[in-house]
């Protein structure tokens, strides 16, 4: 009566090496090379594989430890910087990176299995909840600031414009009007605030090409505090006034 034996399934040369060294308990650094290479002949002789794919990457694996066994019996060789050259070195490098490939697919199945007991809930909202905004308490926006203190920057910035202002050459040419958009004014102060956070009062009406850009944007900034876009701040009193984004 023949022994029937039960051979482990391994998903490749690589595999079966792994398991074989695993089982001796040897280095993989420091692989018994003859003793590994029969116990893996051994396996082979008694694999029952029909797909011959399969059959050749084992075969093609004992025909390279064979390999490696021969020129171990041989002087090592040295290369071009004088070492001695192990010739298991690129089987042991194949091993290492197989070995942290198949510890990455594992852990990337158990993470696979933990999220399956977890639900998501989508975004079920009611639309008058989604819709909801907190009502704005305007005072707590200005805080400590007033209209007075902002008026004061307002005038010392535009007294600043008309000090630029060359007595001599402002009296040639004729004087048009200065029409400014008071819609691309809110797009600018806006975009600004966005960019900059948090950024100087004094400074944004300085940059201001014109008067009349200055008096739209200080009317611009005014309406942005009113509808809460940004809140504006100033620690002492004759500090300057910083205006902070809120969106």
């Amino acid at each position: 009566m023949a022994l029937s034996v039960k051979l482990e399934a391994f998903e490749g040369p690589l595999d079966l090496l792994l398991h074989l060294i695993d089982k001796n308990k040897v280095d993989i650094y420091d692989i018994p090379i003859v003793e590994i290479t029969e116990q893996y002949l051994d396996y082979i002789k008694q694999m029952e594989v029909e797909d011959m794919n399969v059959m050749s990457e084992f075969l093609v694996m004992a025909a390279t430890l064979l390999d490696i066994k021969c020129r171990m019996l041989l002087p090592k060789e040295v290369n071009e910087e004088g070492e001695e050259e192990d010739p298991r070195a690129e089987l042991v490098q194949k091993l290492l990176e197989h070995k942290m490939y198949k510890y990455m697919s594992l852990e990337l199945r158990d993470r696979q299995v933990d999220a399956e007991r977890f639900y998501y809930r989508a975004k079920d909202l009611p639309k008058e909840v989604a819709d909801y905004r907190p009502p704005l308490d305007y005072e707590e926006l200005i805080g400590d600031m007033t209209l007075q203190k902002l008026n004061d920057v307002f005038k010392m910035v535009i007294k600043k414009q008309e000090n630029k202002i060359d007595p001599i050459r402002s009296t040639y040419g004729n004087i048009e009007k200065d029409e400014v958009d008071m819609d691309e004014r809110f797009l600018y102060v806006e975009a600004y605030a966005r960019e900059h956070k948090r950024f100087s009062f004094k400074n944004l009406l300085e940059k201001q090409k014109s008067k009349m850009n200055i008096i739209v944007t200080f009317l611009v900034i005014l309406e942005l505090m009113k509808s809460g876009k940004i809140v504006i701040s100033q620690e002492n009193i004759f500090d300057d006034i910083i205006i902070e984004s809120t969106v």
